[in-house]
């Protein structure tokens, strides 16, 4: 039998490695994907090769993960429940869609992942290969295993001499990538314990930040980024380049608690220096070159977008569908955003493009204001027509109901006072 793993390094896969060779008596060919993580991919790969008897895949997919997963997902302004730009959920369908291509070039009987059952994972993957073979069988090891926690984990890693960096001081459950970085488990579970700060990978403590801020200006064509500070950059400069800047000013950390797919509520903690400066920047940039109708419904797009793709659904027919009309609305989003940095904080200094909606002389009550004032009053008669009719209903019906209930005294005192 012979198996594709996706293969991360951390404690699940490497365990899942050692477990599937010995429960399977299979081939295991360990799958890396370099996504820009911050672990040495160095000694991923030499602690893969010291458990599995095949050579390690490993392939630099940075710049397919930002341009077709990454980048769409920010045109979209895709944000899970408002807040998480899903550094993990983008990755899966990649991860998933080459660990069947893989499979099929090496004649795998299957692929596996190490993604646990109450998860989201679990569905990412799942979905992710069955969109591209149906047939292929998936294997799941966590969900097989009697390993109960992360601490067996640990001492099966241990008993087997499986090389790991959690242990049981440090039990968390932690995934990176170039657009971010996710912290789950140990002291993380209590919500009423506040993260220490050895859980973030990727961001300075805004207290430790610099002293004074800084000015950046990203620039934008047809909704993606393309430029930095005025300087044309491909995707993973521009984006390396914004998580050191960002990260060393404190920002793009979030603490919350989310709404897994299997409705169990979860505390994540979780780092996009990158992906905060670009969505807020890209967000600004809609405002002013979006019209109104448009930017109102973009913005729903962008809930159901996000909810498809923390899901596991990226490769459905409506997230493809949603994408083409996120991306039809990005053909004027082209311009310029300068933000500034400051502990923690990102503002928003200034907006610029040549296919800005925005006009001074409409907007300004100075003397340069162009707008016909006398306009008002019809528009304002037209525009309440459907409340004007409403009221003036209830009034004609107030006075009816009025009229009805004195007829009966009216009568009564009209023969009152034709009595002797």
């Amino acid at each position: 039998m012979k198996i594709v793993l996706a293969y991360s390094g951390g404690l699940d896969t490497s365990v899942a490695l050692h477990w599937l060779q010995e429960r399977y008596r299979a081939e295991v060919i360990p799958f890396c994907a370099d996504l820009g993580q911050l672990e040495d991919l160095s000694t991923v790969a030499e602690t893969a090769e010291s458990t599995s008897t095949s050579q390690i895949r490993l392939e630099d997919l940075r710049r397919e993960f930002l341009s077709d997963f990454v980048f769409r997902a920010l045109k979209a302004n895709a944000a899970y429940e408002g807040r998480y730009l899903m550094a993990a959920p983008l990755a899966r369908p990649l991860i998933a869609r080459r660990l069947v291509e893989i499979a099929h070039e090496v004649k795998a009987d299957a692929v596996a992942h190490g993604a646990t059952g109450k998860g989201n994972d679990q569905v990412r993957f799942y979905s992710s290969i069955v969109a591209h073979d149906p047939d292929l069988r998936v294997i799941a090891p966590l969900m097989e295993w009697d390993l109960k926690s992360r601490n067996d984990e640990i001492e099966y890693a241990k008993a087997h001499g499986i090389p790991v960096d959690a242990s049981l001081s440090k039990p968390y459950s932690t995934d990176t990538n170039i657009w971010g970085s996710s912290m789950e488990c140990g002291i993380l579970d209590d919500l009423s314990a506040s993260p220490p700060e050895e859980v973030y990978l990727m961001t300075a403590s805004p207290q430790e930040a610099p002293q004074e801020g800084e000015e950046i200006e990203v620039g934008f064509e047809q909704g993606v980024p393309s430029t930095l500070d005025g300087q044309p950059l491909d995707a993973v400069s521009l984006v390396s380049r914004l998580n050191r800047v960002g990260g060393r000013h404190g920002i793009g950390r979030v603490d919350i608690v989310e709404n897994r797919l299997a409705g169990i509520k979860t505390r994540g903690i979780y780092e996009s220096p990158a992906g905060l400066l670009l969505h807020r920047a890209h967000q600004e940039l809609e405002d002013i070159v979006l019209d109104r109708d448009t930017l109102h419904h973009k913005r729903m797009v962008a809930r159901q977008y996000a909810r498809l793709v923390y899901f596991g659904l990226w490769f459905s027919p409506l997230r493809q569908a949603l994408q083409a009309f996120v991306d039809h609305t990005q053909s004027q989003v082209t311009g310029r955003v300068r933000l500034g940095l400051y502990k923690g904080n990102v503002t928003v200094l200034a907006r610029e493009s040549d296919s800005a909606m925005y006009d001074y002389g409409l907007s300004t009550y100075d003397d340069d204001d162009r707008f016909d004032g006398t306009a008002g009053e019809g528009f304002s008669y037209i525009w309440s027509m459907p409340l004007r009719v409403k009221a003036q209903r209830l009034k004609e019906r107030l006075e009816k109901d009025s009229a009805l209930e004195c007829a009966p005294a009216k009568a009564q005192a009209a023969a009152t006072s034709s009595m002797p």
